[in-house]
């Protein structure tokens, strides 16, 4: 049955909204090449979304052309404005763009637990804020979207963060906050793992796969599997959680609210600084970034409560100094560092694939991307030996800001569903 002239409207318009913002102002010859569609059906779409103030002229293609032929189309970018978070355990960072993905404002804030849930919050909401009238301030619309990543479970039936052991309170505050400050905004939380896969499916690393899985290696890790081109979070929002997978060389088993004795006693980074201490203070690249990462990462968390976070990485092939005395230096010989780190990941990487056969790993976190393809292709040749089923290992290129695209990315595509709707559905 063939589609109603008003559907067949609705469909057209979002092709070229599409294509504009994938490829940027094109002008209607362009529309025409790309949709398809003939010459007065873009004409008729281009007159329609320039009337709705969806698009407009922003220029002509070339310096030698002149007329309606050279104009140049493109989305109104500063209808409104998105803002993503990546909320961490100790700190928040934001971003606020246009419409398009424009940055117009950034920054982060360290959040003290300390200060407790309200105090937290309102260091949250106030970074925020400021962002938002920096970016208004540029002559951007309201805010219409916020996109939150945030460490836990997400309850698949409301979208709500569900409470978890270990993480704090203000986390889930901070959301319903928010929602009341900017009353008129749509706010929404997502797993950051899961936004990190997003971001890398769309500008990373697994552009070319409708199948794969992130691996995140940051402070902890955690898993996003995404099969068929689709995000799968499991029937109660916690698939991933791979923290808490029984491994080998672990001292004892997780529990349902400690994944200590599980995956994350080998890769965390806590147990990455260990590690690296142990092979002493001279690590050849990318080892000495890896520990670098790790202790930066295990600095950050071991100073909860001291109200600020020092950001600087320390010298290369320094260890933590909260670490135990003993385990600054090397009492033993031992394999080579990489080696080492590249048998732990390729533990929990073997049962991932091993269930799910995604074809592709993704390696992300700061610890991932630190390690480059010289881990990848470590964990890779691991797998090789240990598991029938063809995997491609690949280092993320985004690293930790992963968490912040991905969040912007699902803010975008939430806004234009509601400002991109066919005006006429007559």
């Amino acid at each position: 049955m063939p589609a109603s002239p008003s559907t067949a409207r609705a469909i057209n318009d979002r092709l070229a909204l599409s294509l504009l913002q994938q490829e940027g102002p094109l002008t209607a010859g362009q529309l025409k090449q790309l949709t398809g569609l003939s010459r007065p059906t873009v004409a008729d779409l281009v007159e329609r979304l320039t009337a709705s103030g969806l698009i407009t002229v922003v220029g002509e293609s070339g310096e030698q052309r002149r007329g309606p032929n050279a104009r140049l189309y493109g989305i109104v970018a500063d209808r409104a404005c998105l803002a993503a978070l990546d909320v961490r355990t100790e700190s928040v960072s934001v971003l606020v763009s246009d419409l398009v993905g424009q940055v117009l404002a950034e920054g982060a804030v360290p959040v003290g637990p300390e200060a407790g849930t309200a105090a937290a919050v309102e260091q949250a909401v106030g970074l925020v804020e400021r962002a938002v009238k920096e970016a208004e301030g540029s002559g951007e619309g309201r805010l219409h979207t916020v996109g939150i990543g945030a460490p836990g479970l997400i309850d698949p039936a409301t979208g709500d963060l569900r409470d978890s052991a270990g993480l704090p309170a203000w986390h889930r505050r901070l959301v319903a906050t928010l929602q009341e400050r900017f009353p008129h905004t749509r706010v929404s939380v997502e797993n950051e793992t899961n936004l990190a896969a997003l971001a890398e499916q769309r500008e990373g690393v697994a552009r070319d796969r409708d199948t794969f899985v992130l691996l995140w290696l940051g402070h902890s890790c955690g898993a996003a599997v995404v099969l068929d081109g689709r995000l799968r979070r499991g029937a109660s929002g916690g698939a991933g959680e791979i923290g808490f997978l029984p491994v080998p060389g672990t001292t004892a088993l997780p529990s349902a609210t400690d994944c200590s004795g599980g995956y994350h006693s080998l890769v965390g980074a806590a147990a990455i600084t260990q590690l690296a201490a142990e092979h002493g203070p001279e690590l050849d690249e990318p080892s000495a970034s890896i520990a670098a990462e790790a202790s930066r990462l295990t600095s950050v968390a071991t100073r909860r409560g001291a109200g600020r976070i020092d950001m600087r990485l320390r010298r290369v092939g320094a260890t933590s100094p909260h670490a135990p005395a003993d385990n600054r230096r090397p009492t033993k010989p031992n394999p080579d560092f990489l080696d080492t780190l590249a048998d732990r990941i390729a533990l929990g990487v073997a049962a991932l694939v091993a269930v799910l056969d995604p074809g592709c790993v993704v390696l992300g976190g700061e610890i991932g991307a630190a390690g480059g393809t010289a881990l990848a292709a470590r964990v890779e040749e691991r797998l090789r030996r240990m598991s029938p089923l063809a995997t491609e290992v690949r280092a993320s290129a985004l690293g930790g800001a992963a968490v912040l695209r991905g969040a912007l990315l699902t803010a975008r595509e939430r806004a234009q569903d509601e400002l991109f709707a066919p005006p006429d559905r007559g």
